[in-house]
C-alpha cells in the first residue's frame, strides 16, 4: 500500500506505559504470558476443531475461523509492544504506524462481522432447527466466513486512503502502545475534518450493522427460547448461545466507545486501558468462555488428553519390560 502524502514524519515516538524499570519487567513478563497463552489457546481450539469429525459443524467452523483471526489479531500490536515495554527509545517506523493500523482496524472489523454471522448460525439453530442443515451447507459457511474478511479489509482500505493524504509534521509522539486512529489523527498538521468524518461513518457502518444483525437475532432467539416448555430445553437452547452472547457485549461496548464518536477521541490513559481490554485481554479470555460453556470441545479435548495419557503409561509399561 502506498502513502502517496508528504511528510517530514518519518518515525513516530509510542508514549505507551511510562514507568520504573522494575514495573516495566513486570509489564514485558504480564504481557509476554498473556500473548503466549492466547496464542496456544487459539490453536489448541482450530486442532481441536479440525482433527475431529464430531466438531465439523458450522459452529465450530466460525469459531475456529475466530480462534485464526483473534492469533493475527494479537500479533499484530503484542510483539511490537512487548520490545517498546523496555525499549528506551519507544519508536516505530511511519510506514510501520501505517501497517499497523491497517492490519489492526481490518482485523476489527473483520471480527464485527464475523460476531453477527456467529449470531445468524445460532438463530438458524435455535430457531428454525428442522432447516438448519439445509440453510447453514458447507458452502455458505464459507461464504458467510470470507465476507467477514472481505469487508473488513475493504472498510480499512477506505478508511487508510483517506487517512493517507493527512499531513504529518510534528509532534510525533503518539499517547497510546499502538498506533490507533484517534492518537494518529490527533498529530495531523493540516484540517483532517473529511479523513475523520468518513473514520466516524464508516466505524457506524462496521460496528452498527453487525450489532443490528446480532440483536434482532437474539431477540428471535430469546422468543424461541421462551416458548420452550420444559426447564431443562430452555437451558439446553440458551447455553449453545451464552458463551457468544457474553463475547459480542464484551467486544461490542468497548469499540462503540472507543470508535463510534463523532470526534476525535484524545488519548488519555483511561483510553489506553480500555484499548487494553479489547486489544489484549479479551482475546485471551474469549477462548475461555467458549470452552468452559461448551461441553463438545470440553469432551472431545479430555478423550484426546486420556487417549494421549494411556498411549504413554503403554509406552513406558512396555520400555520398563
Amino acid at each position: 500500500m502506498e502513502y502517496k502524502n508528504k511528510t517530514v514524519v518519518t518515525e513516530f515516538f509510542l508514549r505507551g506505559f511510562p514507568s520504573l524499570l522494575e514495573l516495566q519487567i513486570i509489564l514485558f513478563i504480564l504481557f509476554l504470558l498473556i500473548y503466549v497463552l492466547t496464542v496456544s489457546e487459539n490453536i489448541i481450539i482450530i486442532a481441536t476443531i479440525q482433527l475431529h469429525p464430531k466438531l465439523q459443524k458450522p459452529m465450530y467452523f466460525f469459531l475456529s475461523n475466530l480462534a485464526f483471526l483473534e492469533i493475527c489479531y494479537v500479533s499484530v500490536t503484542i510483539p511490537n509492544l512487548l520490545v517498546n515495554v523496555l525499549a528506551e527509545r519507544k519508536t516505530i517506523s511511519f510506514s510501520g504506524c501505517m501497517t499497523q493500523l491497517f492490519f489492526f482496524i481490518s482485523l476489527m472489523c473483520s471480527e464485527c462481522v464475523l460476531l453477527a454471522v456467529m449470531a445468524f448460525d445460532r438463530y438458524v439453530a435455535v430457531c428454525l432447527p428442522l432447516h438448519y442443515v439445509k440453510i447453514m451447507r458447507h458452502e455458505l459457511c464459507i461464504q458467510l466466513a470470507l465476507s467477514s474478511w472481505v469487508s473488513g479489509f475493504a472498510i480499512t482500505i477506505i478508511k487508510m486512503y483517506f487517512i493517507s493524504k493527512v499531513s504529518f509534521c510534528g509532534p510525533n509522539i503518539i499517547n497510546h502502545f499502538f498506533c490507533d486512529i484517534s492518537p494518529v489523527l490527533n498529530l495531523a498538521c493540516i484540517d483532517m475534518s473529511l479523513a475523520e468524518l468518513v473514520d466516524f461513518i464508516l466505524a457506524l457502518v462496521i460496528l452498527l450493522i453487525p450489532l443490528l444483525v446480532t440483536t434482532i437475532s437474539y431477540i428471535c432467539i430469546i422468543y424461541t427460547i421462551l416458548k420452550i416448555s420444559s426447564t431443562d430445553g430452555r437451558q439446553k437452547a440458551f447455553s449453545t448461545c451464552a458463551s457468544h452472547l457474553t463475547v459480542v457485549t464484551i467486544f461490542f461496548s468497548t469499540t462503540l466507545f472507543m470508535y463510534a464518536r463523532p470526534k476525535k477521541a484524545k488519548s488519555v490513559d483511561a483510553n489506553k486501558l480500555i484499548s487494553l481490554l479489547y486489544a489484549v485481554f479479551t482475546p485471551m479470555i474469549n477462548p475461555f468462555i467458549y470452552c468452559l460453556r461448551n461441553k463438545e470441545i470440553w469432551d472431545t479435548l479430555i478423550k484426546y488428553l486420556c487417549r494421549k495419557k494411556k498411549f504413554q503409561d503403554l509406552f513406558s509399561v512396555y520400555n520398563n519390560k
